[in-house]
C-alpha cells in the first residue's frame, strides 16, 4: 500500500493515489468510489472493500475517524465557500482534515484557481443537477450528436484548466465510452455506464435509503439525484 504524506505532513497509507488513478488509465485497472459523511460509513466502504470516498468539506474530519487508508475527495459546496478566498481557504481545510483531493462543479476559472495550487481538482460534467435549469430538467446529457460535441468540448477545457478528473454523471454510455478514449482526464462515472477508471454510487442507493425508488433495467446502478439507470435508460 502507498506511503504518502498528506496535506497536513501526516506520514499516512493509501489504498489508491493520485498517481495510481491516471495510471490506471493506461493499465485497464478499475476502482470503486462511494459516499461517506460519518466514521461509520467510511469503515463500513473500506471493509467491503470500496478504494474511493466523497465526503463534503466539512466532513472530511468525521470521516477520516472511520477509514485512514481510502481515497478521499472532499465535495466544495457551492454556498459553503464563494469567494476565491473561501474556496481555496475551504479546499486546504479539507485537505489538512485529511482528503485527497476536492471536487467542484464550479466553472473553469474556480478550477484553474485550485490547480494552480498543486490542489488534485476533479471536475463535474454531464448532468450537473444544481445547473440543470440550463437543460431543462434532470436528464441525461449528451443523447444528440450536437449534446455530445458540446460535452466533449466541457471535456477538454476542464483538463485544460488543471483538472485532473472529473466526475460523470448519467452521460449515454456509448458518449461516455468515446469520449474516455479522447481524454487524459481519469473519469468517475456517476450513472455513465462502465467505461470509466473509477464506478460511482451513493451509499443511500447501495443501502437503499431512498423513499423513491429508481427504476430497474440498468445492471450498473442508479443515480440518487436523478433516479436515471446508468445504462440502458440513458
Amino acid at each position: 500500500m502507498p506511503r504518502i504524506y498528506d496535506w497536513a505532513a501526516r506520514e499516512a497509507e493509501r489504498t489508491v493515489t493520485v498517481a495510481d488513478l491516471c495510471a490506471a488509465r493506461d493499465s485497464g485497472k478499475r476502482y470503486t468510489q462511494v459516499t461517506a459523511e460519518t466514521a461509520d460509513e467510511a469503515a463500513a466502504a473500506e471493509k467491503a472493500g470500496v478504494q474511493m470516498l466523497v465526503a463534503r468539506a466539512r466532513n472530511v474530519e468525521a470521516v477520516r475517524k472511520g477509514s485512514k487508508r481510502l481515497f478521499v475527495t472532499a465535495a466544495l459546496g457551492f454556498a459553503d465557500a464563494v469567494t476565491r478566498d473561501d474556496i481555496l481557504r475551504t479546499a486546504l481545510k479539507a485537505l489538512t482534515d485529511g482528503a485527497d483531493a476536492v471536487i467542484t462543479a464550479r466553472g473553469m476559472a474556480t478550477v484553474s484557481m485550485l490547480a494552480a495550487e498543486d490542489i488534485p481538482v476533479v471536475g463535474h460534467l454531464g448532468l450537473v443537477p444544481r445547473k440543470s435549469t440550463w437543460v431543462g430538467k434532470l436528464r441525461a446529457f449528451g443523447k444528440n450528436a450536437d449534446e455530445a460535441l458540446t460535452l466533449f468540448h466541457r471535456f477538454r477545457r476542464l483538463e485544460e484548466a488543471g483538472a485532473f478528473a472529473v466526475e460523470c454523471e448519467v452521460i449515454p454510455a456509448r458518449v461516455m465510452a468515446e469520449i474516455r478514449r479522447r481524454t487524459g482526464l481519469v473519469t468517475v462515472s456517476l450513472g455513465s455506464g462502465p467505461d470509466a477508471d473509477v464506478i460511482f454510487l451513493f451509499t443511500e442507493d447501495i443501502c437503499g435509503g431512498e423513499g423513491r425508488r429508481p427504476r430497474q433495467p440498468g445492471p450498473m446502478g442508479t443515480c440518487k439525484r436523478c433516479k436515471s439507470v446508468s445504462r440502458k435508460s440513458v
